[in-house]
């Protein structure tokens, strides 16, 4: 046979397509890892980025509770605001309400001042004409009608149509801080002062002699009580405690004479306490004595707050304080007038009136 032609072998078998595809699955495998790496990546960011939505979220309910609390906060304000313009605005007017009134009682002022000028014009007329019909006696009466004598000055005669013949008689005397002086500013200027030079004020002095003039005509007798007072009342015999004194008794006028010289004029003045203190006293008074220099100033506790107690006010206040008048009790009334208490002198005297009593104003040189 002729030369064979030979048969050409293939090498290829199926393991090469078992390479080929453990090539492909290998690839496969990696890509598998590779997205599932990136997956893991994608959903630690998806969490993250929710934490920070939820952080925000939270930010944005704090923020609307802020402001719902600022928007309150400046309503409050509003109203607040609103409410002190108010406030500014009644101040306004009780300020040009106080200077009309200012103005009025400045024109009520220069009336009634002339008018106590004319009194006190008629009462001296008075005084001189009792000098006139008696002048050249020194006769001051019979042997032991008083406790002791008093003297003044040239030998006149004191407080005609005062008469001191109660069987129970009590002094009221006002012991606030404008007995240092008629005036404001001196008063002001006074309370400054030493106390020493508080004690010797003029009107001061004046108001002691009044009151040792007083005890001078009680009936040997009679009882009777000497009480100081300016926001509340003080016993000034018997100790400062509230008992009847014999009006034979020098020694227990002398002590509250001396508790009196001792005293310092201050604070305000409150009449319905002084009452009330006489009120105290077994039995009642049956004649009162108040020495005085104008309206209360307070009632029976002080005001709240330091405040200009009106003319209004200071006449409420003395209304208020008749109720406490002992019962059946005789007011005489012995007022030193002070500047710009324009009401006193009527009110006082309609009281006196009323009481069957006596309404004096004595005169700028007495004793």
């Amino acid at each position: 046979m002729a030369s064979r032609r030979r048969r050409r072998l293939e090498v290829f078998t199926m393991s090469f397509l078992d390479c080929i595809c453990a090539g492909f699955g290998a690839v496969i495998l990696l890509y598998m890892l590779v997205a599932a790496q990136n997956g893991a990546k994608q959903l630690r960011k998806s969490v993250d980025l929710t934490a920070e939505v939820n952080l925000l979220e939270e930010q944005v309910i704090d923020g609307y509770k802020n402001l719902a609390v600022l928007r309150n906060t400046l309503q409050k304000t509003d109203q607040e605001k609103a409410q002190a313009a108010g406030r500014a605005d009644r101040v306004l007017a009780d300020i040009a309400r106080m200077q009309r009134e200012l103005a009025e009682y400045q024109g009520l002022n220069i009336a009634k001042r002339d008018s106590i000028e004319k009194l006190r014009a008629d009462v001296k007329s008075m005084d001189e004409g009792m000098r006139r019909l008696e002048g050249g006696t020194v006769d001051n009466g019979p042997r032991g009608e008083k406790l002791s004598s008093f003297r003044g000055t040239g030998e006149r005669l004191y407080f005609n149509g005062l008469r001191v013949n109660g069987n129970r008689i009590v002094v009221l005397v006002d012991a606030s801080a404008s007995m240092l002086d008629e005036t404001i500013v001196n008063v002001l200027r006074i309370r400054n002062l030493p106390v020493e030079q508080q004690l010797a004020s003029p009107k001061w002095r004046r108001t002691i002699d009044t009151v040792r003039w007083i005890t001078t005509q009680i009936p040997l007798d009679a009882k009777f009580q000497v009480i100081a007072f300016n926001i509340q009342g003080s016993f000034l015999g018997a100790g400062g405690s509230a008992q009847w004194l014999a009006g034979s008794d020098p020694n227990a006028r002398n002590e509250a004479l001396d508790r009196l010289r001792k005293l310092v004029p201050k604070d305000g003045t409150s009449l319905v306490n002084a009452f009330a203190a006489s009120n105290k006293l077994d039995p009642k008074p049956d004649q009162v004595i108040l020495l005085t220099d104008g309206l209360p100033t307070q009632g029976e506790t002080p005001p709240a707050a330091h405040s200009v107690v009106r003319a209004k006010q200071r006449l409420s206040l003395f209304e208020a304080s008749r109720k406490a008048v002992p019962a059946g009790a005789k007011v005489s009334i012995v007022l030193f007038p002070m500047e710009g208490d324009t009401s006193a002198p009527s009110a006082f005297w309609h009281f006196a009136n009323a009481t069957g009593g006596t309404f004096l104003v004595p005169s700028a040189d007495w004793p």
